[in-house]
């Protein structure tokens, strides 16, 4: 049985033009802090069946210079809703958007998306400035 890839389905998420994401000044940035998100209501598409996929995004960093702004982080996860993205690419997609916008000291983005057909997955991206190639 010939393997079947989807090579190419994805190729401009890394490039796709999402809202921006604001920030604003940590003025405790001489001090370490840890800063928590859950999202419990991201949704985006299926980019093979078209059918809804819906996960809870769990953001865990400590930022440097600026803190994200939740309401335009809001309007930046509302861009997905209709975006067909598998989800290995939503977590990587977001954790990357978050990092050119805010340059946190580490960060850890989890997404746990909803069982489809019997298979419930996690995906979990990790990034420290101290790493190269996070």
């Amino acid at each position: 049985m010939a393997k079947k890839t989807y090579s190419g389905l994805q190729g401009e998420i890394r490039s796709w033009k999402t809202p921006l994401i604001e920030s604003f000044e940590n003025i405790y940035s001489d001090k370490e802090i840890e800063i928590v998100m859950s999202i419990p209501e991201f949704t985006c598409i299926c980019p093979k069946t078209g059918l809804p996929d819906f996960a809870v995004l769990t953001l865990t960093y400590i930022p440097n210079k600026v803190c994200l702004e939740l309401k335009s982080f809001k309007e930046y996860l509302l861009a997905y809703r209709n975006k067909g993205i598998f989800h290995e690419n939503v977590v990587n997609k977001v954790a990357e958007d978050i990092v050119k916008a805010i340059k946190p000291r580490s960060l850890m983005l989890e997404g746990k998306f909803n069982a489809r057909g019997g298979i419930k997955t996690t995906v979990v991206r990790k990034y420290s400035r101290s790493k190269k190639n996070s």
